[in-house]
This record gives C-alpha cells, sequence and structure tokens, in this order.
C-alpha cells in the first residue's frame, strides 16, 4: 500500500531527543525551542516566533491577543478549512462568518470579503490552502480601512510566500502547523508569528499562564508573577527537538515535495486537458510549498469511485474539509454571508493524493498510471 501520509523524519532527531533528557530539560523553552523559534523568525522575517503545543492553540493565542473580541462579535473566514480556525473565535464567544471560496484555489474569495463586514467585525482569517496564499494584498486594504485583525492561518504554508513575503508574515499574526500531516513535524505542534514588537510581551504573557515567566528566565525581572489571563501553549522540549532536525534539512525536504508535485502536474496534465479532471492553480506571484497535491472529479459520486479505484490499487487517497457552515457546530455558531456558490460543490469534488517526504517518484508514475487507467 502507498500510504496517504508518512510523517517526515530527519536522521539527527533522536540524537536531539536524548541530548534533551541528558539534560534533564524536556519541558518547554528549552535549547530546542529556541533554537526552532529563532530558525523560523529568520527564515520568515517575522518580529517573534513563539512555538506552540498546536496550529490550533497559536490561533486561540491570536484570538486572545485580537482587542475586543468578545460575545456576539464576528470573525470573518471561509467555510472549506478545519474546525481549529473557527473553535479559536468561538471559545471567545465571537460569530464565524463564513465566505464562499474561489473555485481556481480553493481559498477564501477576496472579492465577497467586504460585503460581509458589519460593525460588530473584528478579524478577517484568510486561510492559505494547500501552502497556496489568499490575495492578501486586497484583504490587507479591507482590514486597513475597516480597522480589522488579520489572522493567517498557514497551517499548510511554511516556506510558501506572496509576493515575496513569507506566509504568516503578512497580517497581525500567523499560525504554523507541525503536525505529523505537514511538510515539518513534531508530531503535534504549531507556532504563532507575531508582526509587531508591541505584541510580543503580552503573547509570552498568555502562552505562560499568564504570567511574566518568560522575562524571569531571561533575568529581566528577579521573580515571576501572575499577570494577566493565559494558559499553557509550550510544546515539549523534546517535540521541538524532533522537529529541528527537519529544519535543518528544510530545503531538502522542501525541495523533494516540490519535485513530487510537479511529477505529479506533468504526468496529469493529459487527463486536465482531455477535460477528465482538473488540477491545482497556483496564481502569479504566489510561491507553493508542494504541501498537498490534490484533484478535482467531476463530482462526489465520481471522486467516491476514483478513490475506492485506487485503494484496490493499493493507493491510499483521501478527501478533505466538510464545509464547516454544513457542520452542527458551524450552523450552531457560525452563519454562511452570501451565496454557497463553490464551497459545497468543489469541496465533494476534490481529493489528495500522496504526498510526503520519502514518497519516491516511481510511485508517483503508479499513482498517475492508475488514474489514466482509472478514465480508460
Amino acid at each position: 500500500m502507498i500510504n496517504f501520509n508518512v510523517p517526515p523524519y530527519a536522521e539527527k532527531a533522536m540524537g536531539y531527543i536524548q541530548e534533551c533528557v541528558k539534560n534533564q530539560k524536556i519541558c518547554g523553552d528549552g535549547l530546542y525551542t529556541k533554537k526552532c523559534s529563532e530558525w523560523i523568525e529568520k527564515k520568515t522575517g517575522t518580529a517573534k516566533c513563539l512555538l506552540t503545543t498546536s496550529c490550533t492553540h497559536a490561533t486561540e493565542l491570536a484570538a486572545l491577543l485580537v482587542p475586543d473580541i468578545g460575545p456576539g462579535d464576528e470573525v470573518i473566514m471561509p467555510a472549506y478549512t478545519f474546525v481549529s480556525t473557527a473553535d479559536a473565535f468561538v471559545l471567545r464567544g465571537a460569530v464565524p462568518v463564513f465566505v464562499d471560496i474561489r473555485p481556481d484555489t480553493m481559498n477564501i474569495d477576496e472579492k465577497l470579503i467586504e460585503d460581509a463586514v458589519t460593525e460588530r467585525t473584528r478579524a478577517i482569517v484568510p486561510v492559505h490552502y494547500a501552502g497556496v496564499a489568499c490575495e492578501m494584498d486586497t484583504i490587507m486594504d479591507i482590514a486597513n480601512r475597516h480597522h480589522l485583525a488579520v489572522i493567517e492561518d498557514a497551517a499548510q504554508g511554511i516556506m510558501a510566500s506572496y509576493k515575496g513575503k513569507a506566509l504568516g508574515t503578512i497580517g497581525d499574526f500567523g499560525c504554523f502547523s507541525f503536525h505529523e500531516t505537514k511538510n515539518y513535524s513534531s508530531g503535534e505542534g504549531g507556532a504563532l508569528l507575531i508582526r509587531d514588537e508591541k505584541n510580543v510581551e503580552e503573547a509570552e504573557i498568555i502562552r505562560e499562564k499568564g504570567t511574566n515567566r518568560s522575562k524571569f528566565y531571561r533575568g529581566q525581572v528577579d521573580k515571576y508573577t501572575w499577570i494577566n489571563y493565559g494558559s499553557s501553549y509550550l510544546p515539549s522540549d523534546m517535540n521541538a527537538a524532533y522537529l529541528y532536525a527537519q529544519l535543518e534539512i528544510a530545503e531538502e525536504i522542501n525541495d523533494a515535495r516540490l519535485a513530487i508535485w510537479n511529477r505529479y502536474y506533468e504526468s496529469l496534465s493529459p487527463l486536465a486537458e482531455a477535460g477528465k479532471i482538473e488540477l491545482p492553480m497556483v496564481p502569479e506571484g504566489c510561491v507553493h510549498n508542494g504541501h498537498m497535491f490534490y484533484l478535482k472529479a467531476k463530482d462526489i459520486e465520481e471522486r467516491t469511485a476514483l478513490i475506492d479505484y485506487l485503494k484496490s490499487n493499493e493507493i491510499h487517497s483521501v478527501f478533505h474539509y466538510v464545509p464547516l457552515h454544513t457542520a452542527p457546530a458551524g450552523l450552531k455558531f457560525g452563519r454562511f454571508h452570501g451565496e454557497d456558490r463553490y464551497t459545497t460543490k468543489e469541496s465533494e469534488r476534490l481529493m489528495r493524493l500522496p504526498m510526503y517526504y520519502g514518497l519516491k517518484l516511481d510511485q508517483v508514475d503508479y499513482i498517475c498510471e492508475t488514474l489514466r487507467k482509472f478514465y480508460q
């Protein structure tokens, strides 16, 4: 069976984890947490990176940092995303306002955002699907004119960019994921990217249970105390050690994923040209990271048949998000603004092919040949 995903692994990881254990420093904010944070700051240009236990927690932390998000306030986002995008704001009592997506990128349709803005709107949350950037110039213009925060859900976006800017660094805050399905993984894990220095101290306090413990560790205060509300968003340094080994070879991993992505695209282009399937589109000015390769079948029935056919040929493929506005919690906590022209229809056509560091090009060729046989 060709698996859909195999978590990334770098050879130095076990040695780094053993070093944590040997040094008796396995809790948060140890040596490797600092190494990972510094690597991300240097790579992306963000003012500050704080590792978290998940992208979910990074988004929750961002929601706590946006002033005045509370009961009855509204946050604009696509419905085609993971539940954590909405959960972070529902936990604050806010209402997720879902708008339709673009069928070409599966990202939020930037042209529909402004019509969804009300006097209760506090933030926009663009989701960079498959590591392909949303149209951030338009989104930032809307946010600036209406005095809204922008929180980038860049869970799939590390090593990707928009017009030369790293995803996660354009809005006020950006959120990365290091889940086992991502390009770089700590098993479970994430990171909050903070654009403006003025927000760093408050973020550190909330991340450290509401205390100024981070300043204490840096020797800036002689003892730490409870300053504000907060929670524990720190990952174990062993998780960071596992991740750092991959970040050291980040370019190698990125190049390998892009080679796989390009092989899929070239091999399946004849099927797309024949009108059998649709392939991903990367807009001009966007540099993606090979996070995902998907195709779109004619409809949900054909997609189901195709997934079953691949499975019968020892290939594991999957569909993706069920739109949030159709889910029980989405109906309870959120609302869809405008017409759902594409979100549901396109989500029912999309299926993801195996994609991971270590997938062989001859395996990609076999997958593509199997797809061609299905359509013959």
